[in-house]
């Protein structure tokens, strides 16, 4: 009887820090997931209303495989060789970075609808498998980034690291079908006799994935930024969160920059 009480006691404080650090992994992550939100709402936006939500849950299953294979990667790191994950950070917050500043050049520099037409010509399966693979390097900085707030025992820490990958996937997916019904709810409501209500959500749809898309792109620069700023320990000469935008732009443009002369040399060395 007093082994099982132990147990019990064992049991309730494991879940105990396991709560405790999930909520602190979260609010660490919060930037990377609103990004994630920002992005797959993105995807679905301007789908036929009847496949929305089979293209978000197809997504979510691939995210929950990309949380399993980011947190088995993490811990095997972490085993074998530690210092890679440092790596991996890095290469992510220039990814993002990257991303980041792509979308505003893209944003500034092309044709809006010409954007609009090509996302449309694309299939179902390859926007969704698009999805998964963007939704994967940003499920590696997740982990990666939920493991460096974990302490404590070894089962503890990967409680907690399954929790923060099962709700991430949730909260954000479960959103992003919330976010893409909004303009059908409204619809809804205008047959049903409440009009005003409904015209209001309907109107609202494309400033709400306009302001999502924003605040994505800023997530991006933030997020790579403060990557880049914690890795290399640079100084603080401003507020944080200005002086890790402003790194992450200049990591973007940079690496912008770098993809630009890639592709016009590629082309210039095959007509050669």
């Amino acid at each position: 009887m007093v082994s099982l009480l132990t147990l019990l006691d064992d049991i309730a404080t494991t879940l105990d820090d396991v709560a405790v650090m999930s909520k602190v992994a979260m609010q660490k992550t919060s930037a990377l997931m609103s990004d994630d939100l920002a992005v797959n709402a993105g995807v679905v936006d301007g789908v036929s209303p009847d496949r929305e939500l089979p293209m978000v849950k197809a997504i979510f299953i691939g995210s929950l495989l990309n949380k399993f294979y980011c947190i088995v990667g993490v811990l095997v790191l972490m085993a074998v060789y530690p210092p890679l994950l440092t790596v991996i950070m890095v290469i992510g917050g220039l990814y993002l970075s990257y991303e980041g500043v792509h979308k505003i050049v893209e944003k500034l520099f092309h044709s809006n609808e010409k954007t609009k037409q090509d996302r449309k010509t694309i299939p179902e399966k390859e926007k969704v498998k698009g999805a998964i693979r963007t939704d994967l390097i940003l499920s590696i900085e997740i982990i990666v980034i939920a493991k460096s707030t974990l302490s404590g025992d070894f089962l503890t820490q990967v409680l907690t690291l399954i929790a923060v990958g099962l709700a991430a996937s949730i909260i954000i997916y479960g959103l992003v079908a919330a976010v893409v019904k909004i303009d059908d709810l409204g619809l809804s409501l205008m047959k049903k006799g409440f009009k005003r209500v409904g015209s209001s959500l309907v109107r609202i749809m494309p400033y709400t994935m306009k302001g999502l898309g924003v605040i994505g792109t800023v997530a991006m620069l933030l997020v790579g930024g403060g990557i880049l700023a914690h890795t290399f320990h640079l100084p603080l000469y401003t507020n944080e969160h200005v002086q890790n935008c402003l790194i992450g732009l200049v990591a973007g443009a940079v690496c912008v920059g770098l993809m630009e002369l890639k592709n016009k040399a590629l082309p210039a060395k095959v007509g050669h």
